[in-house]
């Protein structure tokens, strides 16, 4: 049997199932202020059973669309088999692993956020250590920059990107 797809809808939490024995584990709250600053921006995959329906992908969105009390998800609803569910999660749960970020592109569209990174899961630390020094023993920006004269400004720019901080 192969994977059919279904339909993309809302599902009540209530019927949704976690996956069993998911090997993953994930960072529910980053999920979370995701969720609060972007709302639900893709669906989660789900396998349509005969006992319910069960997250393959997307169980720890799930988690963190549960904790913020919404009351329903969006979701891809599929048929498949018991070997081609397993072989989603896996897939789903490891394959992000294998990639990388062009380092230049991605301070990009960090900077393009005008130091507004709530819910991307990137920090202010991490833009500075891929702007600025990525070899520094202490990589965060300090927390307050010593006293100068009018004459000299005490916000800072990145040479690669233009972030600014103070």
């Amino acid at each position: 049997m192969s994977v059919t797809w279904l339909e993309t809808r809302p599902v009540p939490v209530d019927q949704l199932v976690k996956f069993p024995g998911n090997a993953r584990r994930g960072d529910v709250e980053a999920i979370r202020e995701s969720i609060r600053k972007t709302g639900q921006y893709r669906a989660i995959v789900v396998r349509k059973t005969g006992d319910g329906m069960v997250i393959l992908a997307g169980n720890h969105t799930f988690e963190a669309i549960s904790a913020e009390g919404d009351a329903t998800v969006r979701c891809e609803i599929i048929e498949c088999s018991d070997v081609e569910a397993k072989r989603i999660n896996l897939a789903d749960n490891r394959l992000t692993e294998f990639g990388s970020y062009d380092e230049d592109e991605l301070v990009s569209l960090l900077s393009g956020l005008d130091g507004d990174l709530e819910g991307t899961g990137w920090t202010d630390s991490d833009l500075f250590r891929l702007t600025v020094d990525p070899e520094a023993s202490n990589p965060a920006p300090p927390e307050e920059f010593p006293e100068y004269g009018d004459d000299i400004k005490t916000e800072h720019e990145c040479p690669k990107c233009g972030y600014e901080w103070s």
